[in-house]
């Protein structure tokens, strides 16, 4: 078998791996109102993790279920490389499975989680997952670069004051703000290479893609809402403060 399920017991054995930092600000200053929502999770920024996302045919329309190694392992090389696409699809019954990485958190910390389904735990080829989010494709089942997609994921983001952030805009001005960058489309995509990442993109007609210096801290809480999430042509990940 490619891979193997864990239940919510291994689950709980397992949440002592994560390392759990609670935030103090020892000046009691508060840099905005979002602040106000726990930090459970620190020191985020440049953590490697993959993900295995199985789209299925449900009633209609198509669904992707998301696992990934988040604060499980940090994506091992060797493992990643000997997972099978084809294989994972047929063992887990789905249309197709897209491999979406090995991937580097671009922000800095996480809050509440609130499932969208049961955090089951599988390991792929030895990799272990546990299942994050639930993806709503419509009636197509693949999306292209610069294109929204719905993902009920229930997080909740932190970029901090004082920390870069790199974003996409698009011609209303709405600004999309990178969550993640992939070195599974070019092994050489890294955070220092970001503020010129610009040059290198091919964006739709008004888009544009810029950097800059947060003053406030920024928090993208996603637990009450679904979360609006884009790629670009490099597969590095952009979400829509909501």
């Amino acid at each position: 078998m490619v891979g193997s399920v864990w239940g919510t017991d291994q689950l709980g054995k397992l949440s002592g791996r994560v390392p759990i930092v609670r935030r103090q600000d020892p000046t009691g200053e508060r840099h905005s109102v979002a602040s106000d929502i726990p930090r459970l999770i620190d020191h985020v920024r440049g953590v490697r993790y993959g993900e295995v996302i199985a789209v299925y045919y449900r009633g209609g329309l198509f669904e992707a279920e998301v696992f990934g190694t988040q604060f499980l392992n940090e994506c091992p090389q060797n493992l990643w490389d000997g997972l099978d696409a084809t294989a994972l699809a047929e063992e887990l019954g789905a249309v197709m499975v897209k491999l979406n990485g090995p991937r580097h958190w671009v922000l800095d910390g996480m809050g509440a989680k609130v499932n969208a389904r049961e955090p089951v735990l599988r390991e792929f080829n030895g990799l272990l997952m546990r299942r994050l989010a639930v993806i709503d494709l419509g009636d197509h089942p693949a999306t292209a670069p610069y294109s929204e997609v719905k993902v009920d994921r229930g997080a909740v983001f932190f970029f901090d004051a004082g920390k870069p952030i790199y974003e996409l805009v698009d011609p209303d001005g709405l600004a999309y703000v990178m969550q993640a960058l992939c070195v599974g489309v070019d092994p050489g995509m890294a955070e220092s290479a970001l503020a010129t990442l610009g040059s290198r993109l091919a964006l739709p007609k008004g888009w544009t893609f810029r950097t800059r210096v947060l003053d406030h801290e920024l928090v993208v809480d996603t637990t009450a809402t679904v979360a609006t999430v884009l790629q670009d042509e490099f597969e590095n990940s952009y979400t829509l403060p909501e």
